[in-house]
């Protein structure tokens, strides 16, 4: 599976996202929808970006009791996107349920990965508010481990944990990183940040980039760069 840029499409509504989806005339970038967008318009602009055919990762985010995101799962699973998304905290048993959901009658499913710790986490909020005490790095490997055992895809980590994951679960366990940024620009609310030629580096197999691109004063360039700098160096 090839490297690929993911746009975030952190739109308030449909007709933003799809308004800023119209000016890639040649082209049709793998996208991101969110909760933001998802609770805004519901499955109705999932449908509408996979008619125009792109490909779609639905980042819910689902933590639940194992039975309810089982379900919840069974139910995304009838929207025909790419990849789809839990917490990792939420244990194996509930990633493993979260599978079975998710895989139709034929046995076709979206691809499933696991949050392991937020960009925006740093170790200090991760021990400070959430009480866990273990290394950062060290976490999110063992939530890395532990989406692997339950026969999860890869996870949802920081560029700079991308490598160390590869070396733990596999080449072929996929790493989707946020925390992407050209040099030089904010880092909005991101703290496990690198730039997206870096990220390649790194060894992340996809990158997420929202406001570089979605703000950018030429979304078309700034998409462009990244997949320059990400997929074709």
């Amino acid at each position: 599976m090839g490297k690929d840029v993911i746009i975030a499409l952190d739109f308030k509504n449909g007709k933003e996202a799809l308004e800023f989806l119209d000016r890639f005339t040649d082209k049709k970038p793998y996208v991101k929808v969110g909760m933001e967008l998802y609770y805004a318009e519901g499955p109705a602009i999932v449908r509408e970006i996979k008619k125009r055919g792109h490909q779609l990762f639905l980042d819910l985010k689902l933590h639940d009791i194992p039975n309810t995101v089982e379900k919840a799962m069974a139910v995304l699973s009838r929207l025909d996107v790419d990849m789809v998304n839990l917490h990792a905290a939420g244990t194996i048993e509930m990633m493993k349920a979260a599978l079975r959901g998710l895989t139709r009658e034929d046995g076709t499913r979206p691809l499933l990965i696991a949050v392991t710790q937020l960009t925006s986490t740093s170790q200090e909020r991760m021990t400070e508010e959430l009480l866990i005490e273990e290394d950062l790095d060290k976490v999110v490997i063992r939530y890395a481990e532990n989406a692997d055992m339950a026969g999860l895809d890869g996870v949802v980590c920081s560029p700079l944990e991308a490598g160390k994951i590869h070396d733990t679960c596999g080449r072929d366990f996929l790493t989707i990183t946020p925390g992407v940024r050209f040099d030089n620009a904010s880092k909005g609310d991101q703290v496990r940040v690198t730039t997206p030629a870096k990220a390649k580096e790194l060894g992340s197999d996809y990158i997420v980039v929202g406001r570089p691109i979605t703000q950018a004063d030429d979304p078309v360039a700034a998409y462009n760069r990244c997949v320059e700098d990400f997929v074709e160096v």
